[in-house]
């Protein structure tokens, strides 16, 4: 059946109360300041509070909670496309760390007796991890739905029907809830006939490009969100842009390379031509020293204060079923070097024997790789380690091996690896594996191969450490929603 062209005044948000607004109606979505403003003031004042009672010195915790919320504000850590989930969040919240130490070393320079430096050094890693931890659970309480006064930014996308498709696709299977796609027009409309199959469900399509400001208008939204295609072209796109704003609305370009991160893009005039500059990922050993030394810190600290329930759980896996408490296995490393991959073992013995049998059961068909939801090779204990992630646990002592990371693409067995096109697999195996990492994040085994393959690539062309940080603060929550997790 070919889906409406128009929308109807059952639409997504108020129209499906019937209730149309106007541009004067529409009340555009915001996310509130002050909120990000009084949690950054929190972290610095308990870092204060720290110093003041250790050291009792007053003058670094008088004016840490200003100078800090200054420092994000000259960072621009307060402007609206910041104050959503994301890298560029981490980032400029580092940035303003290293602009309060060098404040501080210059007042060191000056008065160097005064204990300025010293106290600064120990509040600032307080105050950064405070500010981030508050941030993400903000952000966390907004993709469960509780806004806390403020709603979510509705969008219309407009471009071809698949680039669509896909966009709002990424968007849900990423939790983005702070965009809301309420419709689509298209530009290749008059081509397809129906869009049945390629844009999602319960999101209209208003009509074409020549519809986009009214369905604006009907639908109330807050931005305009612009694919490339040949029917968009700078006329279009200036023409639009005029017009949505005057109804406030904002214009997004999407960009050609839809899985670069926001940091490897920088607008470069040319002859008087604002060219979008691509930069190279960052693949170079020198830059991720730091992330090998903290990785094996990390993990060593984790070992120590976990072994007590390592060693629990290695005995109920021993109870359990016949067999090791650990599984080894072959994988590959970075540059293609193998290693033995540690597991608590979460199958019976004859795993393996039975693999062909179960065959027509793998849910990525004749694929590399293997597996089986609601999987009869599973042991009782195996399912519920699966569950809650705790058979990666020795993994850890990988990571202090230098064999893999905290955060990086999972490492794949030899024949999985090979499966893969040539030109992917040597790309993945240009960073360390690690324990978790971009598709561990997004729904693991529920996702589909090429999907998995995709969002490791991302991680692997956009890494940073504010990346890592960002993958490290969602891993909790991926692992108690337990999504694709057997």
């Amino acid at each position: 059946m070919t889906r409406p062209m128009t929308v109807k005044r059952d639409a997504p948000q108020r129209l499906r109360r019937g209730i149309p607004r106007t541009p004067h109606e529409v009340c555009r979505c915001h996310v509130p300041v002050i909120p990000f403003l009084a949690m950054d003031a929190l972290a610095a004042l308990a870092a204060s509070a720290t110093v003041l009672l250790l050291f009792g010195r007053w003058f670094v915790p008088a004016v840490l909670p200003a100078v800090w919320v200054l420092s994000l504000a000259v960072q621009r850590a307060y402007e609206q496309h910041c104050l959503r989930a994301g890298t560029n969040e981490f980032r400029r919240v580092l940035r303003a760390a290293g602009l309060v130490v060098v404040g501080a070393s210059v007042a060191w320079w000056f008065v160097p007796g005064a204990g300025f430096l010293h106290d600064t050094l120990f509040a600032l890693p307080i105050t950064v991890t405070a500010s981030l931890l508050l941030r993400q659970v903000r952000h966390v309480r907004r993709r469960a739905g509780w806004h806390l006064g403020e709603s979510v930014e509705r969008a219309v996308v407009v471009g071809p029907a698949r680039s669509a498709g896909k966009l709002i696709a990424m968007l849900r299977r990423n939790g983005a809830c702070e965009l809301e796609i309420v419709g689509v027009c298209l530009t290749d409309l008059g081509d397809l006939g129906s869009v049945d199959g390629v844009i999602p469900d319960r999101v209209p399509t208003f009509g074409g490009v020549d519809d986009t400001v009214e369905a604006v208008r009907r639908s109330g939204c807050d931005a305009v969100v612009a694919l490339p295609g040949p029917e968009l072209d700078t006329g279009e796109l200036r023409k639009l842009s005029w017009e949505l704003q005057a109804d406030g609305v904002e214009l997004l370009l999407a960009p050609v390379l839809a899985d670069v991160a926001a940091p490897r893009l920088a607008v470069t005039p040319v002859a008087g031509l604002p060219l979008m500059e691509l930069h190279g990922p960052t693949l170079s050993r020198l830059p991720r020293i730091p992330k090998e030394l903290t990785d094996r810190m990390l993990a060593a600290a984790g070992l120590i204060v976990l072994s007590p329930l390592m060693l629990a759980i290695a005995v109920l896996v021993r109870l359990d079923s016949a067999g090791p408490a650990l599984f080894r296995h072959r994988r590959v490393g970075l540059r293609g070097h193998e290693f033995t991959l540690l597991k608590f073992r979460t199958m019976y013995q004859d795993a393996e024997r039975r693999k062909a049998e179960l065959a027509a059961l793998n849910q990525y068909g004749d694929g590399g790789l293997f597996k089986i939801v609601d999987d009869p090779r599973v042991t009782r204990v195996g399912a519920f380690l699966r569950h809650w992630s705790l058979d990666e646990l020795p993994q850890l002592l990988n990571v202090v091996a230098g064999q893999m990371s905290l955060v990086g693409p999972r490492p794949l067995p030899p024949d999985e690896s090979v499966a893969l096109p040539e030109d992917i697999r040597q790309r993945r195996l240009m960073v360390k594996p690690g324990l978790s990492g971009l598709w561990q994040v997004s729904g693991r085994s529920e996702l589909p191969m090429e999907e998995r393959v995709r969002l490791d690539l991302t991680y692997v062309e956009n890494w940073s450490t504010a990346l890592d940080l960002h993958i490290l603060a969602q891993t909790p929550g991926a692992v108690i929603r337990g999504t694709g997790a057997y």
